[in-house]
């Protein structure tokens, strides 16, 4: 992957999330991947998440409870030794704003192996 496809990448990402569209967001990660969030815990029991069915089953949990999304991308960055892409972005999540990032891991290939969401404190509007 280079920069430029990281980025393509993030903002297809972005797009997929602002569709609510768990299925185009797990396409891009093996059977076996790993994810930490601290909103798994409150979904699924614990903020470690680990295989694509488990993933799926977090989102599409979550997908429900969030009446209104809306990711706006920030910035990249890429680190092509490590095969690690982080998304920076806002978060409005039911009107809760908040600043974000994901660091994911790709295998050779491209898909996604891990990811990480990191939330940062609300953001007041105005």
């Amino acid at each position: 992957m280079t920069r430029e496809d990281a980025t393509n990448f993030a903002a297809r990402w972005i797009s997929a999330w602002n569709r609510k569209d768990v299925a185009a967001v797990l396409g891009h990660y093996i059977d076996d991947a790993r994810f930490i969030s601290p909103k798994a815990a409150v979904f699924v029991g614990d903020p470690v998440v680990k295989g694509k069915a488990a993933l799926a089953n977090y989102w599409q949990l979550a997908a429900k409870k969030i009446d209104t999304i809306e990711f706006k991308l920030d910035r990249v960055l890429w680190d092509p030794h490590a095969n690690e892409l982080v998304v920076f972005y806002e978060a409005n999540l039911n009107g809760a704003r908040s600043r974000a990032c994901e660091v994911m891991r790709f295998d050779a290939s491209g898909k996604q192996v891990s990811g990480e969401a990191m939330y940062s404190a609300a953001i007041a509007v105005g």
